[in-house]
């Protein structure tokens, strides 16, 4: 899941531009009239939300709030869609929706390329993504990946990210072999291709748990603070911002709700997806919104914290890895402005 995500920012890149010299669009489906909540005679207002990728437990709080009916206490009638080869971030941009799934380095790469989207709340506080291997390979350290096979997209940021994390073990990236293996899934190329894959532990960590497949851990956190930073993340677009605040607030607040709810009800928080998604494997589901419940929030003061020091890091990151060009406004991409007091 963790490349085929990636591999939509790759695929950002060739679009924005386009956006850029377009402009961003109107404002969606905003304004529609859906069903009334609470018995009230005044309208729901329908708007869309647009996945990064298929349903998992990073969008749990999404499908609780409009399956619990947080949105609809907001005056919402909210759909969730998956984006198709768009990706969530032009479909945002151009104004398709009024929301999206998103990650730091992809609002960050829009942002350089003048297209106005901006993050709205932290799905997860801390970067929970790493470099898996099974265990019997023995990486342990990024130095252990000299002489290895890594599985990836054919991204920079790959190789960047690698190279900063092996320089601070006293590894050399010139020793690593790139191997490009599609939409190949990691369990499938760990045993065939590759040594080593970047995953999200919340989702094939704790899958690799459920099939007894024991794995070593490179967590990208241990080895820089500058990638600590927000991924996933819920984003619209500076327009919407402008002219319907509003909006904004009241979809910020519902779907704080919903994480709030799966923060503190896991089991009923997974039971929702399962039931909105029956063709994602239930085990998996409930195991890893057991691990990830309590990272949503985790240390900060309430769900969808974002801070400016974790923006201004990773950008610095991004420009001293070669994988960022352009000018960068750190305080002008990311607010938290519509959460919840």
């Amino acid at each position: 899941m963790w490349r085929r995500i990636r591999r939509r920012w790759g695929l950002l890149a060739l679009a924005l531009l386009l956006f850029a010299a377009a402009g961003c669009g109107g404002g969606g489906n905003a304004g529609g009239a859906g069903e009334s909540a609470g018995g009230s005679d005044k309208p729901l207002e329908n708007v869309r939300v647009v996945l990064d990728w298929s349903p998992n437990t990073n969008h749990t709080g999404l499908y609780v709030a409009r399956d619990r009916g947080f949105f609809a206490e907001q005056g919402l009638e909210v759909e969730i869609i998956q984006p198709g080869e768009a990706g969530a971030d032009q479909m945002v941009a151009s104004g398709e929706v009024e929301f999206g799934v998103s990650y730091q380095e992809a609002v960050t790469l829009a942002r350089t390329n003048d297209v106005p989207i901006v993050s709205i709340a932290a799905v997860i506080q801390h970067n929970t993504s790493g470099f898996a291997s099974p265990a019997e390979k023995n990486i342990k350290t990024p130095k252990d990946f000299e002489g290895k096979k890594y599985g990836g997209w054919g991204s920079p940021v790959e190789e960047a990210v690698i190279d900063s994390i092996m320089q601070e073990d006293g590894g050399d990236v010139g020793k690593v072999e790139f191997v490009n293996v599609g939409d190949t899934d990691f369990f499938t190329a760990v045993k065939r291709d590759v040594d080593f894959f970047w995953i999200f532990y919340g989702w094939t960590g704790i899958e690799a748990e459920l099939r007894g497949e024991a794995l070593n851990m490179v967590w990208l956190t241990d080895y820089s603070e500058k990638l600590d930073y927000y991924t996933p993340v819920l984003a619209t677009s500076e327009k919407l911002i402008r002219e319907k605040p509003d909006l904004v607030k009241k979809f910020v607040a519902g779907a704080a709700a919903g994480y709030k709810f799966a923060i503190d009800n896991p089991e009923e928080a997974a039971d929702v997806l399962i039931a909105a998604e029956p063709d994602l494997n239930a085990e998996l589901v409930k195991a890893s919104q057991k691990w990830l419940g309590a990272k949503y929030q985790d240390d900060a003061p309430r769900w969808g914290e974002q801070k400016l020091e974790v923006w201004k890091n990773y950008a610095e990151w991004m420009a001293d890895h070669g994988v960022l060009e352009g000018e960068f406004d750190p305080e002008a991409a990311f607010t938290n402005a519509f959460l919840p007091e």
